[in-house]
């Protein structure tokens, strides 16, 4: 597979942010697909979710990040304290995440657990590859929602935060997901003007008093 173009950047038209949680401690929202997380390296890449999030939301704090062509739930601290005791719930995979991806394939069975480590494609980056003799331990759980011709729906938990882990698992296993302009070719690549990955469930311990915080996105069924 030859190397990725240069990123051309056009995000997402602005927009009202569309908040999906807001309390004292955290806000999430719903990132369009095509926008960075954070500002890139040059002035061209300076939109971003948290220059948008902090423009209504002064106080807002990076705890994760999304990929730019993933949409869906991203969340950010409103205070430090909260920052802190958030980023070490990802840190120790406190953290429930998950996704829904259409697939190219059908997976013959009904659900099962991706164990396959990943490390950076270096002559190619920002692809990542499975790496077994140097790649770091990664884990994906997966679970078959809906079939539709040569085109599969899987919600997807992953145990691990690697970079790019559920794209270049999916690909791995045969199953590149629909529009992935990195991982995907041919017939699954044009299967959708966009990358097929959605962060649908979010959930986290509440740095206020402990107790588990869900968020889901409206239609998606899980956490």
């Amino acid at each position: 597979m030859t190397a990725p173009p240069p990123l051309i950047y056009r995000p997402p038209t602005r927009a009202a942010l569309s908040i999906a949680h807001l309390d004292e401690d955290v806000i999430v929202i719903d990132k369009p697909a095509g926008l960075l997380s954070v500002p890139g390296k040059t002035g061209d890449l300076s939109d971003c979710a948290e220059a948008r999030v902090r423009a209504a939301f002064p106080e807002a704090l990076l705890v994760h990040r999304l990929d730019m062509s993933t949409s869906g739930l991203l969340l950010f601290a409103r205070n430090r304290r909260a920052q802190r005791i958030i980023s070490g719930q990802f840190e120790k995979r406190i953290i429930e995440k998950e996704y829904l991806a259409e697939i190219w394939g059908a997976p013959a069975e009904g659900s099962g657990l991706i164990s396959l480590p990943l490390r950076a494609d270096w002559p190619n980056r920002p692809r990542q590859m499975v790496c077994h003799e140097h790649g770091r331990a990664a884990l994906t759980e997966w679970e078959v929602v809906a079939r539709r011709g040569a085109a599969t729906t899987l919600r997807l938990r992953p145990r691990t935060g690697r970079s790019h882990q559920l794209r270049v698992h999916m690909a791995a296993m045969g199953w590149p997901i629909l529009g992935d302009p990195l991982y995907a070719a041919e017939e699954a690549l044009a299967a959708a003007p966009a990358l097929a990955l959605k962060a649908v469930g979010l959930a986290w311990r509440s740095p206020a008093d402990g107790e588990w915080v869900r968020v889901a996105l409206e239609g998606a069924q899980g956490l």
